[in-house]
C-alpha cells in the first residue's frame, strides 16, 4: 500500500517512436467517487486497485493495487459501471522519469494523457517537448470520468 504522487499532462508532439514497452489495456470501474475500485487487464495480466480520494490538488491519493488472474478480471469486469476504457499505454523514460503515455481507444479516441509518477510532491521533473498543459487535478480527465463522459461529447472548450 502506498500514496501514488502523480502529475497528468496532454501530449501534444511524437511520442510513440520514443517508448520502449507499449501494451493495450482494458479497464472498468466497480465504483467511482472519490474512492475508486478498478478493474484492469493487459493481455492475459489483470490487476484490482483501489484508490483514495484526491489530495493536494489531484496530485497525490492512497492506492493499493493486487495482481489477480485474468478470469477473476473476466468475472469481475460485467459488474463495472458505464463504459469501459480502452487504451494503449506506451512507457517513455525521460531525465530519470518513466512517462505512462495513455492514447485513448473507443469513445475517447483523440485523447492523449501523459503521467509521471514522483517520490515526493515537490519533486522537480524535466518535461520533454512533446508534454502540453497540465490537467492535474482535472476530474474529466479521469479514466474514472471518462468512462460516463467520454471525450467524443466534450465541447471544444473543453478540449482545449
Amino acid at each position: 500500500m502506498a500514496q501514488e504522487i502523480e502529475r497528468k499532462f496532454l501530449v501534444v508532439g511524437e511520442y510513440k517512436n520514443l517508448a520502449h514497452t507499449s501494451m493495450h489495456l482494458v479497464q472498468g470501474y466497480i465504483a467511482s467517487g472519490s474512492r475508486t475500485v478498478r478493474v484492469r487487464m493487459s493481455d492475459d495480466r489483470a490487476w484490482l486497485t483501489i484508490k483514495g480520494p484526491s489530495k493536494d490538488g489531484g496530485l497525490s491519493r492512497f492506492e493499493w493495487e493486487h495482481e489477480i488472474s485474468a478470469k477473476e478480471a473476466l468475472a469481475l469486469l460485467p459488474l463495472c459501471e458505464g463504459a469501459l476504457i480502452d487504451k494503449c499505454r506506451y512507457l517513455i523514460d525521460f531525465e530519470g522519469h518513466t512517462f505512462e503515455v495513455d492514447e485513448f481507444l473507443g469513445d475517447n479516441e483523440g485523447l492523449v494523457v501523459a503521467e509521471v509518477e514522483l517520490g515526493s510532491v515537490d519533486e522537480a521533473v524535466l518535461l520533454p517537448e512533446w508534454i502540453g498543459k497540465e490537467v492535474t487535478g482535472i476530474k474529466r480527465y479521469y479514466n474514472s470520468h471518462l468512462r460516463s463522459n467520454p471525450y467524443s461529447v466534450w465541447s471544444d472548450e473543453e478540449k482545449s
